[in-house]
């Protein structure tokens, strides 16, 4: 086994080590990788409703806020217990990263709230966790890494994961920009918004080169092709996703009226890269699980947390491909969403059944 392998292993028994643990422990061993749930359940519930799957959509829905509620209050819990811990789990190249899971989550969720016209209080309120959650983290987690005083090879030190940065600032994109046209300072969110979209485009430009040289340089064996590497194409999708609703608010503000050719080529732009990884991650899984015998998620053994990274991307590629196709009256766009609505679906499904039966194990 390799250096490379033990580093994927020891990361992943981090994120199942509930399995082991009893309920003393649970907080200790609590991490906020588990707000990935929330994103990939989020996002197949607005894809779902807007494709009409109404009952699937709300049932999703009404799961997403318990979960929600649950996954923060054992965070907290968490920070309350050990906040040295937790403090230092943000200088981790791993924990680090995954902590951004709980911006993306909370706006996730937030845009449910608005696009299910339950309540824009509510989804106003998940803006200013989210967006304080950003401030917070993306300046202290970058800070913290840029001080470190070891080296961190980059084979070890970066994954798809890394791209949850990307997912986070776009996710307070969105959740501004779909609230903008229903608020009083519309200008002020679509500032924010485009902001926002402009920033993570940045993120993932500079992001993809490391991660695409980490990948093809760099010895890469079944193991190391772990389920956050879809987040190369959620990244891209949510930015797509952000682009649209941009579009579709153009008559809203001046400014975004005369930036809409550079707006419509760019979102494209992410929605071709998008488009692109899908093949290659199906060809890295397949070789994963065949090739590499690698147990697959809906099974006891099989089951890591980090699945839902591979959830999310499919159902933000369902999403933002009909946001896109519609905005921009691309009906081939459109078209897209139809089947791989059922392919974010079985997705989900499969994942779920996963941590059911880990659930049902740790009982």
């Amino acid at each position: 086994m390799t250096i490379t392998d033990e580093m994927t292993n020891t990361r992943e028994s981090l994120t199942g080590s509930l399995a082991d643990s009893d309920a003393v422990t649970v907080v200790d061993e609590w991490n906020t990788l588990y707000f990935a749930f929330v994103m990939a359940t989020g996002i197949v519930s607005i894809a779902t409703h807007e494709l009409g799957f109404t009952r699937i959509g709300w049932g999703l829905f009404g799961l997403n806020v318990v979960a929600y509620l649950l996954i923060s209050g054992l965070t907290l819990a968490r920070i309350g217990h050990i906040p040295s811990v937790a403090l230092h789990d943000l200088q981790s190249y791993d924990r680090g990263m995954v902590s951004f899971t709980m911006i993306a989550g909370t706006c996730v969720l937030g845009s449910q709230f608005v696009i299910f016209g339950v309540s824009t209080t509510v989804a106003t309120g998940l803006l200013v966790v989210g967006s304080l959650l950003w401030v917070l983290l993306i300046y202290r987690v970058f800070f913290a890494l840029t001080i470190t005083t070891t080296d961190e090879p980059i084979a070890h030190g970066i994954d798809g994961s890394w791209f949850l940065v990307v997912v986070a600032t776009q996710s307070v994109a969105v959740l501004a920009g779909l609230l903008a046209p229903l608020s009083q300072s519309t200008e002020s969110l679509l500032l924010v918004a485009v902001g926002l979209y402009s920033i993570g485009g940045m993120f993932y430009l500079i992001l993809i080169t490391l991660v695409f040289y980490r990948m093809t340089f760099y010895a890469f064996d079944p193991r190391s092709a772990t389920p956050p590497y879809w987040i190369n194409m959620g990244a891209v999708a949510i930015t797509t996703l952000a682009g649209a609703i941009l579009l579709e608010t153009t008559d809203q503000w001046l400014f975004l009226a005369d930036i809409e050719p550079f707006l419509t080529g760019f979102t494209f732009f992410f929605w071709a890269t998008a488009t692109w990884w899908i093949p290659l991650l199906i060809i890295l899984g397949v070789w994963r699980h065949t090739v590499g015998g690698i147990a697959l998620p809906h099974t006891l053994e099989g089951y890591r947390p980090r699945y839902w990274g591979m959830v999310f991307p499919l159902g933000m590629y369902t999403e933002s491909s009909l946001r896109l196709g519609t905005v921009t009256d691309l009906t081939v766009l459109t078209d897209i969403p139809e089947l791989f609505v059922y392919v974010a679906l079985i997705a989900w499904v499969g994942v779920s059944v996963g941590l059911v039966r880990r659930l049902v194990d740790i009982v």
